[in-house]
């Protein structure tokens, strides 16, 4: 995975000055209050030090034009006091104490899936998704609870081998949904939920941005889709079948090769992807809208004729030539230099202007912000090119270095990533100037790893415990490998 990082200048306001209110000046008089529940008699007593405070306002322009993002009205300036206590102007939302997880607890799950089907039926307000799990235990005969991680979720039903369970047999709390007593040999679970993609701002598991649903799994986002154990060591067959209004998603893709589509009843239609690799959940994809492709093919060594797409929106199609050039120069130099061939039919891009992350490896469903995809000669410059096909290597290297080869757990994520950037920073040296590229790579070190290390953020590669697992992608998995 990659992240977009994107310059941005830092706002000049630091300092806050009395009851919150932003100071434009420095505070010219000391002022305490014993709390911030005066009466209206009480304050009044401070009139004049507020007088006093807004006249050297006025007097004393603000050094700077205006407050990013805001429109510039006036030079005048209007002090608010607040007479409520704090308790009744703000009402902090109930929030689950965060839970530190730590290195030395890793233990193997007590249940393993073999397979996962899933069911996406694609709705304006609502989306429905069936899962179907075939589950084992880990040890034959286990009596443990199956602990399954979910948020956002809103559960439908919840079956074990076609019998629906009791409100007794499973418990649901706020992050998890527990089932008490599973079955002690193989069973299969079946569970549907309701999730709400238009709602979902966190842009994790499914949502929908500019009229297209897409996908954002790594590392925690599979848990917003449906109930899963959702931990890289828990590995998969995956299929998918997809439906939707044909009309508003023409485009319906997913992981693996398309093994099945048609219309339905409605002016709806379906697509069924088949992986037949097995694969962690943070892997998983799913792209619907209305897009075009750019189509080509790639022979592998072995002879395999290889479908390649990538899909924008139709008034970006033509900016993706370069990018197709990286892609079959990135399979041709890992089986030139690395012996890795592509192991599947079909290999899709998805390019779209509002993707969150910079770019994400999925099996065989890379998905990229337009930004590192897009190049036109009269537009783009010599960094553009070169960062468009080190990006691409990069998210297709991660077909055998991350996920036919993962994680046990994400305190291993500088495994895959580091491996996988050394593999991208030799094929950018052998397709361009390895001199150059090395400048570039310890020029972006200094840049952004450096101050990170030198500030309270600083980390180890693989630190010993996390609370949030996104805080883990910083340039330090991506540029300590040389």
């Amino acid at each position: 995975m990659a992240r977009l990082i994107l310059p941005c200048q830092a706002s000049n306001l630091s300092k806050n000055c009395l009851l919150g209110l932003v100071s434009y000046a420095p505070l010219q008089a000391s002022c305490r209050f014993g709390s911030v529940g005066h009466s209206a008699k009480n304050i009044c007593k401070y009139r004049q030090y507020f007088s006093t405070e807004v006249n050297y306002w006025r007097n004393h322009r603000f050094p700077y034009n205006s407050l990013p993002g805001t429109k510039k009205v006036s030079q005048r300036l209007i002090c608010s006091v607040a007479t409520e206590s704090l308790a009744k102007q703000f009402e902090e939302p109930k929030m689950d104490t965060p839970k530190e997880i730590f290195l030395k607890d890793y233990k193997q799950p007590d249940y393993f899936f073999d397979t996962v089907d899933l069911k996406f039926s694609l709705g304006e307000e609502k989306t429905i998704v069936c899962s179907e799990i075939a589950v084992y235990p880990r040890v034959e005969g286990c009596s443990a609870p199956l602990v399954l991680d979910g948020v956002d979720l809103k559960l439908i039903s919840i079956k074990i081998d076609g019998k629906e369970l009791k409100e007794e047999d499973f418990s649901s709390e706020s992050r998890h949904l527990i089932v008490r007593s599973p079955p002690s040999g193989k069973f299969t679970l079946q569970i549907v939920t309701e999730i709400y993609p238009q709602k979902n701002t966190s842009l994790e598991g499914l949502y929908k941005t500019s009229g297209n649903f897409c996908t954002q799994c790594e590392a925690e986002g599979f848990r917003k889709i449906t109930f899963y154990q959702d931990r890289p060591d828990i590995m998969a067959k995956y299929t998918s079948r997809i439906e939707a209004d044909k009309s508003l998603y023409p485009v319906l893709l997913s992981n693996g090769n398309l093994i099945e589509q048609g219309d339905l009843e409605g002016g709806k239609h379906y697509t069924l992807w088949e992986d037949p690799f097995k694969k962690p959940c943070y892997l998983f994809a799913l792209v619907a809208g209305q897009l075009e492709s750019r189509d080509d093919t790639f022979i592998t060594r072995s002879g395999r004729k290889v479908s390649l797409r990538i899909w924008t929106p139709a008034q970006d199609l033509p900016k993706t030539a370069h990018a197709m050039y990286s892609l079959k120069a990135a399979m041709k130099w890992d089986e030139d230099v690395f012996g890795l061939q592509y192991d599947l039919d079909l290999f899709n891009i998805v390019a779209v202007p509002d993707f969150n992350m910079g770019a994400m490896e999925n099996k065989s469903l890379n998905i990229f912000n337009s930004k590192l995809v897009l190049a036109s000669p009269e537009t783009a410059t010599d960094a553009d090119y070169a960062a468009i096909l080190g990006v691409i290597g990069h998210e297709y290297f991660h077909n055998w270095t991350g996920n036919r080869v993962t994680c046990r757990d994400w305190f291993q994520l500088s495994l895959k990533e580091g491996l996988t950037v050394f593999r991208d920073q030799e094929f950018s040296s052998d397709m361009g100037s390895r001199t150059v590229k090395r400048i570039a790579d310890v020029s972006k070190l200094r840049t952004y790893q450096f101050p990170q290390d030198a500030g309270p953020m600083a980390h180890p590669v693989r630190p010993h415990s996390y609370i949030k697992m996104d805080n883990f992608y910083t340039g330090k998995f991506r540029f300590y490998i040389f």
